[in-house]
């Protein structure tokens, strides 16, 4: 499989690319700077050099039309303001969701977060609009028609991964290794598993690939 995902260089997305390239899978990683292109190299990834926050749909889906699935593991990063959290957390999910439909990929895994859709409406606290952001993507993925799955991973960290999870439409509170999100994800796309389905997961006590009992599938 040939696949593209967005946030190239981001840390999930570096331990995606490698694992994906181990099973014999083609991972291309959209970066904005081309200096990152090296990182990508190092972990089994080409390098598609694009700015999400300056295209459009029609040169997005140009860009992308030989893949067979897409991944959104974009961010703004933890000190950007809250209009980079809408202008890249939200606008580029939807963007790829869009620029997807119009390539004709069907497959399309958005990496989201925990508990988003509990945001403050009324609040311009820069979490609260991140929330916000992930919140409305999510929203406008399950609406594409794409063969979609979000993943509302908990608190990230950078232990290394142990490949047990919890998975659910809701779970308990608690973190997650960035390895084993890639790890999930990975499982994800090349079984095809939880197609338009929208779940939580942090560590738990199940093998990551038995997502689907996990989920009741």
């Amino acid at each position: 499989m040939r696949i593209v995902i967005a946030g190239g260089h981001g840390s999930i997305a570096l331990l995606l690319s490698r694992q994906l390239a181990d099973a014999g899978h083609e991972p291309i990683g959209i970066i904005r700077d081309p200096a990152q292109a090296d990182d990508l190299a190092a972990a089994g990834a080409g390098a598609l050099v694009l700015d999400l926050e300056g295209t459009d749909v029609a040169s997005l889906a140009s860009a992308i039309a030989d893949a067979d699935a897409v991944v959104f593991a974009a961010g703004a990063g933890p000190n950007s303001s809250a209009e980079r959290k809408l202008t890249v957390d939200r606008d580029g999910a939807i963007l790829l969701a869009d620029a997807a439909v119009a390539a004709g990929i069907e497959r399309l895994v958005v990496i989201s977060a925990m508990s988003t859709d509990d945001f403050d409406a009324a609040s311009d606290d820069v979490f609260q609009v991140y929330l916000r952001a992930k919140s409305e993507a999510d929203a406008h993925v399950r609406e594409s028609g794409l063969d979609w799955t979000i993943v509302r991973p908990g608190g990230l960290t950078d232990e290394p991964g142990t490949g047990l999870i919890a998975a659910g439409d809701t779970v308990e509170r608690g973190s997650i290794p960035r390895a084993d999100v890639a790890a999930l994800v990975a499982h994800l796309l090349t079984q095809e598993v939880a197609v338009r389905r929208q779940f939580e997961v942090v560590s738990g006590e199940t093998p990551l690939n038995e997502v689907a009992d996990l989920l009741q599938l």
